[in-house]
């Protein structure tokens, strides 16, 4: 099956038709509906379809057990309203990059697996790379079954109603054991491709980055009969602090963004008694990182002293910066510049993603694929195909060059 056919065959799935992003959260029909493709693109080409004790997907070309593995992969989640690259990209290039080096007659010395890892972009409950996470053991049994999405479900009830054991979910010391190298193929989620007029390139590093929750709590009452200055408004003391978010940001020269907010009572007439807002902050180095959030902190408590406001900051979730195995990132520029010619660039990203999760266990690596216009996490996140089928190439002769040695 071509690159073109799977990627129609995948697109309709999880869509919605109200705002064309796509919806396809963790253990809901979407997901189920995406394991189910992804199951039968492994089983049409013969792969051996395994799901392991966290819930991620393997599609596995030889025997896992003799180790040394090269694996690539992605994964097929979204973000609420995403785009149709981000992750589906990584997983339908690998299943094309298998065809393309089966075309070739390629023979393979080392075992081959396509993987798909869940719930990476923690939409639904809050926290990314839960799959790659558990594996790794950067996420334990305990921590993952306290998770609850934004109805109140838990992650355990989540996946029993998926059909999966939550009680099994924790480290996998022995799977990692047995990889040798896990190369991912993402679409770029900015513009340094474009800008460059190159099709692919090469991730050095993911940027230090994190989850602060900012709780500004305040006192409800009516909105068209209390006096302004008898007000202890908490919005006010959240809207001054995203435009100091702004501000530190662009003086360090990092990214800060408070994209989500949870109001009570969230009444139209009401003055609100709490306003909680998530703030996702991003910088080239933990210095720069550290003195932005630390900025903005400083800020909102100014605020909430000057509004009467009592503020709570807690920080959910941070990842510090991931340098890519250095030998395994010269060997694919090796690869892809040396052996095929072509220009490939090295760069950064402020984007998470399960390769940089697992860099603490095992050689990681990433190629990106250009975004022609640096939008991601939207419906109009976008890669022309031939630049889809450049980054299918460069990703077959990258596992070529590690597994058909």
């Amino acid at each position: 099956m071509s690159f073109h056919s799977m990627w129609a065959e995948l697109l309709p799935v999880g869509r919605s038709s109200a705002s064309g992003g796509y919806r396809r959260f963790a253990w809901t029909d979407a997901d189920t509906d995406c394991r189910a493709w992804f199951e039968e693109q492994a089983t049409a080409r013969g792969l051996r379809h395994e799901v392991d004790r966290n819930g991620n997907q393997w599609a596995w070309l030889g025997d896992p057990a003799e180790g040394d593995a090269v694996v690539t992969g992605s994964h097929l989640d979204s973000v609420p309203d995403g785009g149709a690259f981000d992750g589906p990209l990584g997983v339908v290039s690998a299943f094309a990059a298998l065809d393309e080096l089966r075309g070739r007659d390629a023979r393979f010395d080392r075992p081959l697996a396509i993987v798909n890892f869940g719930d990476e972009e923690g939409a639904r409950f809050g926290l990314a790379c839960v799959g790659s996470r558990l594996t790794a053991g950067q996420l334990t049994r305990e921590q993952a079954h306290r998770l609850t999405d934004g109805d109140g479900v838990t992650l355990p009830r989540a996946m029993e109603a998926a059909g999966y054991d939550p009680d099994a979910v924790g480290p996998d010391p022995e799977r990692l054991a047995r990889i040798g190298a896990f190369v991912e193929l993402h679409v770029e989620q900015g513009r340094a491709l474009d800008l460059s007029g190159d099709r692919v390139g090469i991730a050095s590093a993911i940027w230090p980055h994190g989850r602060w929750r900012f709780d500004f709590r305040g006192e409800a009452n009516h909105a068209g009969t209390t006096r302004l200055a008898d007000r202890r408004d908490p919005m006010l003391s959240y809207a001054e602090t995203v435009l100091a978010a702004r501000r530190e940001a662009e003086l360090a020269g990092a990214v800060a963004t408070f994209g989500k907010i949870a109001v009570e009572p969230n009444g139209v007439n009401a003055i609100p008694s709490l306003v909680r807002g998530w703030l996702d902050s991003r910088a080239e180095d933990q210095t720069r990182l550290d003195t932005v959030v630390g900025g903005i902190e400083k800020a909102a408590r100014s605020y909430a002293d000057a509004h009467g406001i009592d503020l709570d900051v807690v920080r959910e979730s941070f990842t510090p910066v991931v340098e890519f195995d250095h030998a395994l990132r010269d060997e694919l520029a090796r690869i892809l510049g040396t052996d095929t010619g072509l220009t490939v660039p090295v760069l950064g990203t402020g984007a998470g993603h399960d390769a940089g999760i697992l860099s603490g266990s095992i050689p990681t690596a990433m190629l990106f694929v250009r975004n022609p216009t640096g939008v991601s996490h939207s419906p109009a996140e976008s890669a022309s195909e031939d630049d889809c089928v450049a980054g299918v190439l460069a990703l077959a002769d990258v596992l070529e060059g590690l597994a058909c040695r």
